[in-house]
């Protein structure tokens, strides 16, 4: 756990999913990265780290949908208990597996398809949703800007399934 900025962002995992350091702080900066661009200085948020076993078991579990998925996000905020505790946003569960996969899939490094997951979970957290094409393109536009702060240039080739995601050359950072 960290503390940056009153974020507090806690990461954990199966013992039977290695994550290394450097991988780990990578998901921590995104996720810091993505609540202070929103504003959302004072939460606490939760990262698990996980295979396809077990996010398969809390997608059927909470969602009601047998099959494995690569992010899951479960706010703290909502519901009849939602304002108990309002300093913790909740929790997002990614399955490296899947994260493993869908970099293959889209042409990127894992580094990067774990950022976009952790980007995207931190986004639901906070309320954003893409249930229809508007809401699609603003979440993009966000995740976008999360990883630009990192480093990295996302680029929508016609939908959301299909991205890839490029370092940005420091030169043009300036």
């Amino acid at each position: 756990m960290t503390q940056k900025d009153g974020v507090v962002v806690r990461i954990d995992s199966l013992p039977e999913v290695p994550v290394g350091e450097e991988m780990e702080g990578l998901i921590r900066k995104a996720a810091e990265n993505a609540l202070l661009m929103e504003g959302s200085e004072g939460c606490e948020v939760s990262v698990f780290l996980t295979d396809d076993a077990e996010i398969h078991r809390l997608n059927k579990l909470y969602r009601d949908v047998d099959r494995p998925t690569d992010v899951l996000a479960f706010a703290m905020r909502e519901g009849e208990d939602g304002d108990l505790n309002r300093e913790i946003l909740g929790d997002v569960v990614i399955s490296l597996p899947t994260a493993q996969r869908q970099a293959r899939f889209y042409g990127h490094s894992f580094e990067v398809e774990a950022l976009i997951l952790v980007s995207h979970g931190v986004l639901h957290l906070l309320g954003y949703d893409h249930g229809d094409e508007k809401d699609v393109l603003v979440m993009q536009e966000k995740q976008k800007n999360i990883l630009r702060s990192l480093g990295y240039d996302l680029v929508e080739l016609g939908n959301m399934t299909v991205r890839m995601a490029e370092p940005v050359n420091e030169a043009e950072r300036r």
